[in-house]
């Protein structure tokens, strides 16, 4: 033997550990991302993703074309619809702490189909909220400048008059989504670095905004000669609620974020309450303080804060509020271009939408592809849109989501666990089937027998009261009660949106209509109260099921039918798209039926019983794509 070369024992031995760690390296750079996250990090990404997107872009707007001052009801009111489905959101988000957010809580519970929809606008709204908070970013830093940025490039480019799109192209705008979109290719930390930073200082320049507002505050600006507080009624009210609901969607980005949360059952709801609380408060003061320093109908919407400042005679302040709505608006971005290529990796990893986007960085373990194609087409649509055009079109993609995630609580909470004869892991049989799909992973494979009711049946205590019930299979009724519940939220929706103006209902059918649909509602609730929950004592839960979820619902009907018609077309157009691109790719694709033959297995997704999630997932994946931890981390 040569001296100084390797023996051979010593070179089998080293393949051997190549051959062991191979599996491990491919599985992290298919599906793997790192839990680096902890609860002040969900808190600030969720405070950073919405506070900016409405404050800036939204409350201008709002306040000269909807509300008037009472556009802080209308931040009110969608705060507390907003409420409703965070509590949904944060239960899905402990009990299963993988990303993908609404699509994969709808795949879980209600199915593949209606999981791919919800995917697909929950894409939609993310491209289009990003493209608007761009639009709005360039628009302040514009004013900065006194528009000399603008009259540049209407000088040497050209203005256009073409309906939707702006009156001409932002370069500014693209350029920074692309900038955004580099920065948040280089990791989780570092885009939770940056989305700190920007966060502190856009809460220290908010608090800024509202104590010099009151100082300068001029309660006429409210007074019967301004137009009054609410110059266009209760309807203006709702329609502004329906539009400000958007600036409260950053939520979202803590849930589709909780597979890289180092705790995801404590900092999930922790940290979706923390920021939503903050985000509350801060657009109902700055709201309040705007339109008492300013009469509303004299309002910027391009950029109305730091005008509202410069027209009082504050410059200065003015200059400020500009520099805060910037580092605002970059975490708004941060959060956007965070949270979408995560959703299209949780779709790709499913099958359901194309591969490459399944692929995560070895180095920064990060979805790349997905990082860069959609930065690139959220920056083409805030270099050629209108800001009026993207801000009509937000939230209606993002109410549908809330609704089907409400629902899923409802489903997942009365849904019957596996019997206890399933096949499991431990004991695989001719059923067993391979799990390596992105929903594969949250499966149940066994249950614990309990000693009341399992979950689907009627109530021992009210079984001879509802001996009628009794006779569906178990979960058969609660299917039936829930369908029932959103026909007439639907039907009661319409009617309280409708029933005076579009409809031209009598006072009589407009009372009966309304009393139906109302006794129809609480019937159906009353029903899947009847029925025994899954309870669960080591995770967050809703509390009051049915009824919390049963008006998320509700709320977020009423708010999708009172925007515009032109929004619904553009939606059932994106939503025809949809289906193109489900049909013709992700249902032949889909790993659910590659690895599902008929008659040979069937996947039943439920509730968890019982027992450590990450168990569970560690039981039913192959060695090679357990989830990979860091140290220290617990579940």
């Amino acid at each position: 033997m040569v001296r100084g070369l390797p023996s051979a024992a010593s070179v089998a031995r080293f393949c051997q550990k190549l051959n062991r760690l191979k599996p491990l390296e491919e599985s992290t750079m298919e599906t793997s991302l790192r839990r680096c996250l902890s609860t002040l990090d969900l808190t600030l990404l969720g405070v950073g993703g919405m506070v900016g997107s409405g404050l800036y872009v939204l409350t201008g707007t709002v306040a000269k074309d909807m509300a008037g001052p009472a556009v802080l009801l209308s931040f009110g009111v969608a705060a507390v619809a907003s409420l409703l489905a965070a509590l949904c959101y944060a239960e899905f988000g402990a009990r299963v702490p993988r990303t993908g957010s609404a699509y994969l809580f709808t795949y879980v519970s209600v199915g593949e189909l209606w999981a791919f929809l919800i995917g697909w606008n929950v894409l939609l709204e993310y491209l289009i909220g990003g493209a608007a908070v761009a639009r709005a970013w360039s628009g302040y830093l514009d004013s900065i400048f006194s528009h000399g940025i603008r009259n540049f490039t209407e000088t040497h480019v050209g203005v256009w008059h073409v309906p939707l799109l702006g009156h001409s192209p932002d370069f500014l705008a693209a350029g920074i989504i692309l900038l955004a979109s580099a920065f948040v290719s280089c990791g989780a930390r570092v885009s939770s670095w940056l989305n700190h930073t920007f966060s502190v200082l856009s809460l220290v320049v908010i608090l800024f905004i509202i104590i010099l507002g009151f100082i300068l505050a001029q309660p006429h600006n409210w007074s019967a000669e301004e137009g009054g507080f609410a110059p266009f009624g209760f309807s203006g009210v709702m329609a502004g609620t329906a539009s400000c609901f958007y600036a409260f969607v950053g939520f979202d980005v803590i849930a589709a974020s909780s597979e890289e949360a180092r705790n995801p059952r404590q900092s999930v709801p922790l940290a979706i309450a923390i920021s939503l609380s903050l985000a509350a408060a801060a657009y109902i003061l700055v709201s309040t303080v705007l339109t008492l320093m300013v009469p509303w109908h004299s309002l910027d919407p391009d950029s109305a804060l730091a005008d509202a400042f410069y027209r009082r005679g504050y410059s200065w302040a003015g200059f400020i509020v500009a520099a805060g709505s910037i580092c605002a608006m970059n975490t708004v971005l941060l959060s956007s271009l965070f949270s979408l290529p995560r959703i299209v990796y949780a779709m790709a990893t499913d099958g359901l939408f194309f591969q490459v986007f399944a692929r995560v960085h070895p180095r920064t373990q990060v979805p790349v592809v997905g990082i860069l194609v959609f930065g690139f087409l959220t920056a083409l649509l805030a270099l050629l849109l209108d800001l009026e055009a993207l801000v009509q079109f937000l939230s209606i993609g993002t109410l549908l989501a809330y609704t089907f995630v409400a629902a899923s609580i409802i489903v997942l909470r009365f849904q019957k666990a596996s019997p206890p004869n399933s096949p499991s892991p431990a004991s695989p049989g001719p059923l067993t089937k391979e799990h390596s799909s992105f929903s594969d992973h949250i499966q149940l494979v066994g249950a614990v027998q309990a000693a009341v009711s399992e979950p689907g049946e009627v109530r021992l205590a009210l079984r001879p009261y509802l001996g009628f019930l009794e006779g569906c299979s178990p979960g058969a009724a609660v299917t039936w009660a829930l369908s029932i519940l959103v026909a007439s939220a639907i039907t009661l929706g319409c009617v309280l949106v409708f029933g005076g103006s579009a409809l031209q209902l009598s006072r009589w059918a407009y009372i009966l209509l309304l009393l139906l649909s109302s006794v129809v509602f609480l019937l159906s609730l009353l029903i899947l109260w009847a029925h025994q929950q899954q309870h669960q004592q080591d995770t967050f839960q809703i509390p009051m099921v049915p009824l919390t979820p049963a008006l998320s619902i509700l709320l977020n009907i009423c708010l999708m039918l009172k925007l515009s018609y032109l929004t619904w077309v553009r939606f059932s157009i994106w939503l025809l798209m949809g289906l193109v691109v489900y049909f013709g790719y992700g249902i032949r694709h889909s790993k659910q039926n590659q690895r599902e033959p008929p008659g040979l297995a069937t996947t039943h997704y439920v509730v968890f019983p019982g027992g450590s999630l990450e168990e569970m997932v560690q039981a039913v994946q192959p060695p090679s794509q357990a989830p990979a931890q860091e140290p220290g981390s617990t579940e």
